[in-house]
């Protein structure tokens, strides 16, 4: 049995940018820095948030404006101690916590 975690979960869209890069690679970067389990970024294929426009791929798969997700699961403690830098780093998007239960946690043992 596992402690009880928490899944944070950030929609951002892809052009959306952190100094002269984007948003997404300097949250998990930030997150990595913050020591926090890890962090995985997705691209969605499609999808809408409060402005209602629908961003997609177009034309041959390429989209200017991707939605992405990034989903972070660690302790409620330290998800709690980092959502105020993060929270502030989102400028426009949405910032999900929710309650989440590790089922199996598999690490990959060094080749031998």
């Amino acid at each position: 049995m596992t402690p009880p975690v928490k899944m944070l979960v950030i929609y951002v869209d892809e052009t959306d940018l952190w100094g002269a890069g984007p948003l997404y690679e300097a949250l998990v970067r930030r997150i990595r820095q913050m020591g926090l389990a890890g962090a995985t970024a997705q691209a969605g294929m499609m999808g809408f948030g409060s402005h209602g426009k629908v961003h997609h791929r177009r034309l041959f798969g390429v989209s200017d404006d991707k939605p992405v997700v990034i989903t972070v699961v660690d302790s409620e403690p330290k998800i709690r101690a980092a959502l105020p830098e993060l929270r502030g780093m989102v400028r426009e998007g949405l910032v999900v916590l929710l309650d989440a239960e590790v089922v199996e946690q598999a690490e990959n043992e060094p080749p031998q």
